[in-house]
């Protein structure tokens, strides 16, 4: 019962007050964006959802848009400014997903969405992140957001549908809380890993090979 309709009911309730509450914030962080990092002040990204059901994931722009000598983007941690890091340390970056929440894209709390090129490198057990709506916070991410592996992570986002219940839910949002007013867990880079398609076909590639290098 909670998992097919009290959940997406308490999503809407929740995020649609959220916003209500926020939106004096959202406007002027928006306002803060524009003048620090330009515009688009919204950053859009496809991430695969419930059912892998690909959608538009919105967040405040955190980083500007730096390149080197032939075109390309510089990386995360050069384009990260210190406001940028001040977002993200306080989740004011986070706040633009409420709408994804209303909307039905994703859930309060549930596996964080990643990248649609990591798709074809999750195992099966790993695919059981994709049979909810992902989630603005999660289990992996109060269990150390992105200082644990990549196989640790995913393992937490399994447990969490797995044993999905409302009591679950509640006490992942309330470690959330005391997360954000800590400001735990703020990394840079997506893992400190790497990237996970890259991590997976090394694997996949040191399998063939007999583990040769």
């Amino acid at each position: 019962m909670y998992r097919r309709f009290v959940k997406r009911l308490l999503d809407i309730l929740l995020s649609g007050t959220a916003l209500v509450i926020f939106s004096p914030v959202m406007l002027i962080t928006a306002a803060l964006v524009r003048v620090k990092l330009g515009s688009p002040v919204i950053f859009t990204q496809e991430r695969p959802g419930y059912r892998e059901k690909i959608f538009k994931l919105c967040k405040f722009r955190s980083m500007t848009s730096e390149r080197d000598e032939k075109g390309n983007l510089l990386p995360d941690s050069k384009r990260l400014t210190p406001f940028g890091r001040k977002l993200r340390s306080t989740s004011l970056d986070e706040l633009p997903e409420l709408f994804n929440i209303f909307k039905g894209d994703m859930s309060v709390v549930g596996p964080r969405p990643l990248l649609v090129s990591y798709l074809p490198w999750y195992t099966e057990r790993e695919r059981l992140r994709h049979t909810v709506r992902p989630g603005l916070t999660g289990l992996a991410q109060v269990s150390g957001r992105n200082r644990i592996k990549w196989d640790d992570r995913l393992e937490k986002d399994a447990e969490y549908v797995e044993n999905l219940s409302f009591m679950l839910d509640l006490k992942i949002l309330f470690m959330t809380v005391a997360q954000v007013f800590r400001h735990e867990g703020v990394e840079v880079d997506t893992s400190e890993e790497g990237n996970l398609a890259e991590i997976r076909a090394a694997k996949k590639r040191e399998k063939t090979s007999g583990g040769e290098t």
